[in-house]
């Protein structure tokens, strides 16, 4: 948490050199260049974030499902502990996640596709540029968002959204620079190196997207 868009861009180059990988990113002033072609670490972007959140083409309305939150079957957001110590309005009635701000990586139960915390806890950095009318006339296949504008994707709300803004198909924005407190990133890649190839039944899996939250 606490870390900013460009924090995220310059985290994703760093850990993709360190390990031998091809960074994704070329930074000149303000300007990010991404070769999505490049084996290293990356933000995903907003499709790609969606569809990882949602399991996929199952299009839950929440990283659980399509019904409220129950235990560890749920996840960090505005609920009656949060409402208890901070006195707020809009929490999620008759749910306790344990946690009023903040909680541990994989503190709940991970969606369908094995990712932890896709809804609330922090909100998640996307590569994208922000655009409220961009899928109206976007590419059906891997859209990578508008060529440019003044705020980047966030998605999957935080520990004090509200119902509303935690489900999957929610968009938030915020400009490069901001941070603070309740927003964070996931890395992606892909190409994964082959620490993160999985095994299942002798045969090597390769996910598309690791659930790395920073």
């Amino acid at each position: 948490m606490c870390v900013s868009w460009n924090d995220a861009i310059a985290y994703c180059n760093w850990r993709s050199q360190k390990e031998g990988l091809t960074p994704v990113y070329t930074m000149s002033k303000d300007t990010v260049i991404a070769d999505f072609k490049a084996n290293g670490y990356r933000l995903p972007t907003e499709s790609e974030w969606e569809y990882a959140a949602r399991s996929g083409e199952k299009g839950y309305k929440f990283s659980w499902g399509d019904g409220g939150p129950s235990g560890k079957r749920g996840g960090n957001i505005a609920d009656e502990a949060m409402k208890r110590a901070l006195s707020v309005t809009g929490a999620w009635e008759g749910y306790d996640d344990g946690y009023v701000y903040t909680a541990p990586v994989g503190s709940f139960d991970p969606n369908e596709f094995g990712l932890y915390d896709m809804t609330g806890n922090v909100w998640e950095w996307c590569w994208d540029w922000y655009g409220g009318d961009y899928y109206k006339n976007s590419p059906k296949k891997n859209p990578q968002g508008p060529s440019g504008g003044h705020s980047r994707v966030a998605r999957g709300g935080s520990w004090n959204n509200k119902p509303n803004n935690v489900r999957a198909a929610n968009r938030n924005n915020e400009t490069p620079d901001n941070s603070n407190n309740n927003i964070g990133f996931r890395l992606s890649s892909t190409f994964l190196p082959e620490s993160f190839l999985l095994r299942k039944k002798g045969v090597s899996v390769k996910v598309h997207a690791c659930s790395c939250p920073v």
